[in-house]
């Protein structure tokens, strides 16, 4: 008779092995699943989701010309091949990997290149021991700068590494990070992110509103070389 063992190995992480032994095959067959779930929410709250997608959709414009950076929001990151441990952070990026989609990132696919800087985005359901957890984490499989923001109560935490460590970087009001080159404010109405070049990080309605004002600019610009007998197609 067919029998079938399943044994899963977790170690707080995501992944398990799968093994299989049946009465036809003497030897048993490993295999290694990944899963591209943990089954958790990418957000608690609307906050929270807005704070991850701000932050994503942002690092995604400013390194839009750099084929060779990949930014990622809510994907399992697997450091170790052979090994369940993973992570999912809410916003990610890695440099010296191309762009392109991704049902997991896989350590050992990409060249062994970790993402380099983290955003956590903390909900009313986070614990003090699930952070703690993700801060070791990250440690311990290379990631240079972590940032945490709680939006409820406007307060940044962000950690560089020093040496084998993430520090905490005292101050971070004023903070410019030294892999993306935006720079962290912190006021009475919590975080602002600016750009290198000093624009703030705008939500996806800032920038459609945006993108309609600059068109509509244009359109009028257009109109008035027309009426001077210019055609502003050949300018």
């Amino acid at each position: 008779m067919l029998q079938l063992a399943e044994q899963y190995y977790r170690d707080g992480s995501c992944g398990m092995v799968v093994q299989v032994e049946t009465s036809i095959k003497p030897e048993p067959i490993g295999v290694r699943i990944y899963p591209e779930s943990d089954g958790q929410p990418m957000a608690d709250n609307t906050k929270q989701f807005r704070w991850i997608v701000l932050i994503k959709e942002n690092l995604e414009i400013l390194f839009a010309e750099n084929a060779d950076v990949f930014v990622a929001g809510d994907l399992l990151w697997y450091p170790v091949e052979g090994m369940g441990r993973c992570q999912a952070p809410d916003v990610m990026v890695v440099f010296g990997r191309p762009k392109g989609d991704r049902g997991s990132y896989k350590q050992w696919e990409e060249n062994g290149i970790p993402p380099l800087v983290v955003f956590e985005i903390i909900s009313p359901s986070n614990t003090v021991a699930e952070m703690s957890k993700k801060m070791l984490f990250y440690q311990e499989y290379g990631v240079e700068e972590y940032y945490i923001y709680d939006p409820e109560k406007g307060e940044l935490v962000g950690s560089v590494s020093r040496g084998d460590r993430l520090a905490e970087i005292e101050p971070v009001n004023g903070w410019v990070s030294p892999r993306l080159g935006v720079r962290f404010e912190l006021g009475e109405n919590g975080l602002v992110i600016y750009h290198p070049d000093g624009e703030r990080f705008l939500s996806p309605v800032e920038l459609a509103r945006r993108r309609e004002q600059a068109e509509g600019r244009v359109k009028i610009l257009e109109a008035k070389l027309r009426e001077l007998g210019i055609d502003p197609e050949v300018i």
